[in-house]
């Protein structure tokens, strides 16, 4: 006998009643996407002495920026980080997301 499937999620499920809400959640994962690889490629040229403090700084910035942006997309849409993270089957979540530390 199989056991009952488990429902999976964080999967792009398209309702006609809340297409609007989809696809801003498709759209700001791909920008999260996005912006995690350009955080990493930054990190690895700040890493290997290829920018300038101006450069640097000017990167950092921009980042930030783009993060609060992004939060406030989230929130006007009522969306959570992870539920930016696409569920790609047997290839694991789409988005990076660090360790989450231990509660007190």
């Amino acid at each position: 006998m199989s056991e009952p499937a488990e429902p999976r999620k964080r999967r792009l499920d398209l309702e006609p009643d809340t297409v609007e809400r989809d696809l801003i959640k498709l759209v700001l994962t791909v920008v999260e996407l996005l912006r995690q690889l350009m955080e990493r490629q930054a990190l690895r040229r700040v890493d290997e002495g290829d920018l300038s403090e101006d450069q640097e700084e000017r990167i950092g910035l921009t980042l930030m920026l783009l993060d609060d942006r992004m939060t406030e997309l989230r929130d006007r849409y009522g969306l959570r980080p992870e539920d930016l993270n696409l569920d790609l089957g047997p290839l694991g979540p789409l988005l990076w997301q660090p360790p989450r530390r231990p509660g007190p």
